[in-house]
């Protein structure tokens, strides 16, 4: 039997719909499908049954997936005692991140391992919502919080902060803030509350209760924007926030937050050559950028 038909199963088994194995396979789901269709022909029966939503694994699918699963085990043995032959990664690995850290920090870097391994490909999903390894939309994800579900590996990628910042023209032309009491006199942007994807994204209930937002976003880049604008203040990561002449902090010394970032994979791709040269990359990133993430400056 063509373990090329059996490894195009396996991947629709896991991702439950075509784009998604196609995704993780770097391919057109019109190649899964005909694979599928293939595997299906020699073994004279239904593997999946086809549904609204997806792919569901038929009876006999369910019979297969074990030895199929085994046989993934073996090859992926094979592989790992098998010279490399000065091959380096190759394939598609899709990065899940938050919005801010995936565009500033990681995109520029990513690109630049990208030109360090020309067989490799990389999607990067930069969005202010929590993007899911349970769903397959991405090959590693890097999180606010730490998976507890899941056979997957995860590891502290590292911690960054954040702080109260505000346009230096319109705190000139404002009340002077030396003491929380007088954040009551300025406007604020934030987050859109009902729309907050994870609790690590809470910070003024801890700082201040605003009486009104002047200005709020999904997204943190947007809410970067309107504090350049003058709308008022928010709390932003230093590491997007410290590189902008038009911003200063605001009650430094009080104002300031460290949250973590989590990365993670599912365990059963870890000793995939692509998915073990991006999350060695990453960890290099984070090491180079630690400065940066963590900033101690006062500006």
């Amino acid at each position: 039997m063509d373990w090329n038909h059996l490894r195009y199963f396996l991947q629709l088994a896991r991702a439950g719909t075509l784009v998604g194995a196609a995704r993780h396979l770097g391919v057109d789901h019109t190649t899964v499908a005909r694979h599928i269709q293939a595997l299906e022909k020699q073994m004279g029966a239904a593997l999946f049954a086809r549904e609204a939503g997806g792919h569901r694994l038929t009876e006999l699918g369910r019979q297969l997936l074990p030895a199929v699963e085994a046989m993934e085990s073996a090859v992926m043995g094979v592989e790992r005692v098998l010279p490399a032959a000065g091959s380096g990664p190759a394939g598609l690995v899709r990065v899940g991140a938050t919005e801010g850290f995936g565009t500033l920090i990681l995109a520029p870097q990513l690109a630049r391992l990208t030109q360090r391994h020309p067989q490799l490909s990389i999607d990067l999903l930069a969005l202010p919502r929590m993007v899911h390894l349970s769903r397959r939309e991405a090959d590693i994800v890097i999180s606010l919080e730490r998976p507890t579900r899941g056979s997957v590996i995860v590891s502290k990628l590292a911690d960054y902060t954040l702080h109260l910042y505000g346009q230096r023209e319109y705190l000139a032309r404002r009340p002077l803030v030396t003491q929380r009491e007088d954040l009551r006199h300025h406007a604020f942007v934030s987050y859109v509350d009902d729309l907050l994807f994870t609790k690590e994204l809470q910070f003024l209930d801890a700082l201040h209760q605003p009486e009104r937002f002047a200005f709020r976003s999904t997204s943190i880049t947007a809410q970067h924007e309107a504090v350049r604008a003058g709308a008022g203040l928010a709390v932003l990561p230093a590491f997007l926030a410290d590189r902008d002449p038009l911003l200063m902090r605001v009650l430094p010394e009080e104002a300031r937050f460290t949250r973590v970032f989590w990365m993670s994979m599912p365990a059963e791709s870890k000793h995939l050559a692509r998915m073990q040269a991006v999350w060695r990359f990453l960890k290099e990133v984070v090491r180079e950028q630690g400065d940066r993430l963590v900033s101690t400056k006062a500006t």
